[in-house]
């Protein structure tokens, strides 16, 4: 079972409301995911993801889109929407809810067509899985979006796992994670958290003008990139 989150989110489509997803980690004890979380409709999001949903503009590309939640909220706003995943599972959720525009697909591959907006939300930027890898993708991501295109994710500073001080090494919000579900484990997986210096500094560093436009009571923030060239 290598897919496991997209096995995950299939059951529980199909009734399965009673088992659990769990996430390993390296700093603490084991966490349990519930699924439900991506079936979430418009009562059940949070601010930051509203605030996200309103400041997409033009085509979208929803990425990581799990159970296509999100997508479908879009859809409903009249919005020209394309839903991505690289589970094969995740997608034919997202197309038996209603999904119009479902594609599997790696968004560090994808060349098909440009978007005016990329939406990446439940610290979807995390798929980067470290600081490297956040600079591959917002150059990759620039050859994805039209002129005068936007980058939208969420992160956060998750400083607070580590009261007595950061560990030394590698990046404090480079997070280590396992999935297990029904006696399946995944391998070990490096998820990227990053702080919004940093997030700016690297943006910057890229060609991006970057500003937060939200940010929650929980130290999560949402931002907002445009192309400088665009401007």
């Amino acid at each position: 079972m290598s897919d496991i989150l997209g096995q995950a989110i299939h059951d529980h489509h199909q009734g399965d409301k009673g088992s659990k997803l769990w996430i390993y980690n390296r700093y603490g004890p084991r966490e349990e995911m519930p699924v439900r979380t991506y079936f979430r409709d418009e009562d059940g999001m949070p601010d930051l993801e509203w605030g996200a949903l309103n400041h997409c503009r033009g085509t979208v590309l929803d990425v990581g889109a799990g159970a296509g939640s999100h997508s479908l909220i879009l859809q409903q706003w009249g919005r020209e929407v394309t839903a991505m995943d690289i589970s094969p599972l995740a997608v034919d959720v997202m197309t038996a809810r209603g999904v119009q525009n479902a594609i599997q697909a790696d968004i560090f591959t994808y060349a098909d067509k440009k978007f005016d907006t990329l939406l990446l939300l439940m610290n979807g930027i995390g798929l980067a899985g470290d600081l490297d890898g956040m600079r591959r993708f917002l150059r990759h991501a620039k050859t994805l979006l039209n002129d005068d295109g936007q980058l939208l994710f969420d992160s956060s500073d998750v400083s607070y796992l580590y009261p007595d001080g950061t560990p030394e090494g590698d990046y404090y919000g480079q997070i280590w994670y396992q999935y297990a579900y029904k006696g399946q484990r995944t391998d070990w997986f490096s998820w990227l958290y990053v702080d919004e210096q940093t997030m700016l500094k690297i943006a910057a560093e890229e060609g991006w003008n970057a500003e937060v436009i939200f940010e929650d009571e929980y130290g999560q923030y949402l931002a907002q990139l445009t192309l400088k060239s665009s401007l």
